[in-house]
C-alpha cells in the first residue's frame, strides 16, 4: 500500500538510548534516524529485545533519549522538561495499547471524555467530541456501557475513540491486536487503516505479526537497536 502523505510530521535524527543494569550501560537504540510523513501509517517490527518499543515510548514522550533528536509537528521533544513534555504530550500523542487500559468502573463514554477534562472544552463540547469519537468507530450504542460489559475488539474500539479525541499529531500503537482474536484483531486493523486513508491520522505501530504489517505503509525493522531495513 501507498500513502499520499506529503508533509514530515516526525524527524528523528541520531536517536540512542541505554539502560543502566548495574556498573553496565545496555544499548537499546543506536543512532536511529527516519522521518515519519503526515497521514503515514508506519509498523516497526523486530525480535523482542530489539528495541522498537523503547524507541514508540520515546516518540510518545514516555521515556528520555540520552542522544539525537525527536521533532514532531515542529516541537523537539528532547529539549522539553518533564512538565512541559507532560503536557505536550496530553495534547499530541494518542495511545493505543494492547490491553486497552479502560478504567473498570467508567462507561465508554467516560473513558473516551477523560482527555478532555485536561482541556478548556465545555461540558457539552466535550459530549459533542465523544459522541462524534464513538461514531466513528461504530461504538454510539455502546455509550453506557462498562468495559466488562464489551468485548476485547470493542474495548480496543473504545480506546482507539479515547486515543485520538485530543486530535494529536501522531497515535501510537503497542502491540493494538495482540489480546484479540483473529477477526476482532481484522476489524481493529481495518479501522486504523480506515483513520489514516479518510481522516489523514499519523499512526505508528509496534506489531510482532506480519498480518498487521502488511496494512501499514512502510515498515521499519528493528534488530538489537539497529535499524537494519527501510522498505520505500
Amino acid at each position: 500500500m501507498t500513502g499520499s502523505a506529503t508533509e514530515v510530521v516526525v524527524s528523528i535524527r541520531n536517536l540512542s538510548k541505554a539502560y543502566r543494569r548495574g556498573d553496565q550501560s545496555v544499548p537499546v537504540l543506536e543512532d536511529i534516524s527516519f522521518d515519519i510523513r503526515a497521514g503515514e501509517f508506519l509498523a516497526l517490527m523486530g525480535p523482542s529485545g530489539s528495541g522498537k518499543s523503547t524507541l514508540l515510548n520515546l516518540l510518545a514522550g514516555i521515556d528520555s533519549a540520552d542522544t539525537g533528536s525527536i521533532v514532531i509537528d515542529g516541537t523537539d521533544i528532547t529539549k522539553l522538561s518533564q512538565a512541559e513534555l507532560a503536557d505536550w504530550r496530553a495534547l499530541n500523542v494518542g495511545f493505543i495499547f494492547q490491553f486497552y487500559n479502560l478504567i473498570p468502573v467508567l462507561t465508554a463514554f467516560e473513558n473516551v471524555e477523560l482527555p478532555l477534562l485536561l482541556t478548556n472544552l465545555s461540558r457539552r463540547e466535550r459530549r459533542e467530541h465523544v459522541e462524534t469519537a464513538l461514531s466513528l468507530v461504530n461504538l454510539s450504542d455502546r455509550a453506557d456501557h462498562r468495559p466488562s460489559q464489551l468485548s476485547g475488539g470493542q474495548q480496543q474500539r473504545v480506546a482507539i475513540a479515547r486515543a485520538m479525541i485530543t486530535d494529536p499529531a501522531i497515535l501510537v500503537a503497542d502491540e493494538p491486536t495482540g489480546d484479540l482474536d483473529r477477526q476482532s484483531a481484522e476489524d481493529i486493523l481495518t479501522l486504523m487503516d480506515r483513520l489514516v486513508t479518510r481522516f489523514g491520522k499519523t499512526v505508528v505501530m509496534v506489531t510482532h505479526d506480519p498480518r498487521a504489517a502488511e496494512k501499514a505503509f512502510r515498515v521499519l525493522h528493528l534488530e538489537k537497536g539497529l535499524l537494519n531495513h527501510v522498505p520505500a
